[in-house]
């Protein structure tokens, strides 16, 4: 890759923002992945938008992650540039009823911030192991909740190098989906928008999340959580138990024996073995019931 590029990125981040064949097994929740060619953590929106326009600029690849879940990065790494937005870039504000965070924020840090404020709205995602700048892209749910009943608005850098506050009614909330991934934005900031309640109800019903998860999901194991995304009248982990799957395995990865809608790297597994168990689990489930299971899993790099 061209010096002039690492020159650039210098005039605009701490040599300690910068780390050159970083290995992605290290950041992202399946823990696996190869290097990629430069690794970037920046501290505030201004570096996010500097970094990109370099990209942009000298024609160079990049890619934004938060902390790494519901990402399998190839065995062979990454060639171009991987922007973490995370704990760099993770502060949180309450004001009244509204919480103002950073989009490298984990959602389990908001909904402390929420329970100590005695906010509730946001107990169902509090157990999702991402960022809150991930969640609005792909508006994340779990016990009947989802990011698009508490999201107020979210700040992204547009492709054009803008920055713009979007409010929830702009962003074309669906399942697994939004105007923010169909566009390819980038989430700067979130907004949430809370309601007044009990702290005793709110931590009540997180404890209550909380059981529920360590026994029917897989948490002592690296994943990245529900690995197919629910097929319309189905439920994919459901598919994957009837096809017998249970158990199958591919190398240092297998389906989950405690729930089949997990994928889990329970052996050192590499991306390939991960992705290939994938694939196998899609073909076995269309052949068997003819429904096509699309990953929730966004696959990066070289395989």
């Amino acid at each position: 890759m061209k010096e002039s590029f690492y020159k650039e990125l210098c005039g605009c981040l701490e040599p300690d923002q910068i780390r050159r064949g970083e290995l992605m097994k290290n950041h992202t929740t399946f823990r696996a992945g190869g290097p990629a060619d430069y690794f970037v953590i920046p501290g505030d929106s201004l570096q996010v938008k500097a970094v990109i326009d370099i990209c942009r600029r000298q024609e160079i690849p990049w890619y934004v992650i938060g902390n790494g879940s519901n990402l399998l990065v190839g065995d062979g790494g990454f060639r171009g540039v991987i922007i973490q937005i995370y704990k760099n870039m993770s502060r949180i504000e309450v004001k009244g009823c509204r919480i103002q965070s950073q989009a490298g924020a984990l959602l389990s840090r908001i909904g402390a911030c929420a329970l100590q404020a005695s906010l509730t709205g946001m107990e169902f995602a509090c157990g999702i192991p991402g960022t809150i700048g991930g969640a609005a892209v792909m508006n994340a749910g779990a016990y009947g909740g989802e990011m698009k009943d508490i999201l107020s608005s979210v700040t992204v850098l547009k492709e054009n190098g803008e920055l713009e506050e979007l409010p929830s009614e702009k962003l074309k909330l669906g399942y697994r989906t939004s105007i923010i991934k169909e566009k390819g934005y980038v989430v700067l900031e979130a907004a949430l928008k809370l309601e007044n309640g009990d702290a005793n109800e709110i931590s009540a019903r997180m404890e209550e999340l909380r059981k529920k998860r360590v026994e029917k999901q897989p948490l002592e194991f690296p994943s990245a959580g529900s690995t197919f995304k629910r097929p319309e009248g189905y439920f994919a982990g459901k598919l994957i138990m009837d096809a017998g799957l249970r158990g199958y395995r591919v190398g240092g990865a297998c389906v989950s024996e405690k729930h089949c809608g997990f994928v889990v790297n329970d052996k050192g597994g590499t991306a390939k073995d991960i992705r290939m168990l994938m694939e196998d689990v899609q073909e076995k489930v269309w052949e068997k019931f003819n429904v096509k299971l699309e990953p929730e899993v966004k696959f990066l790099g070289e395989f």
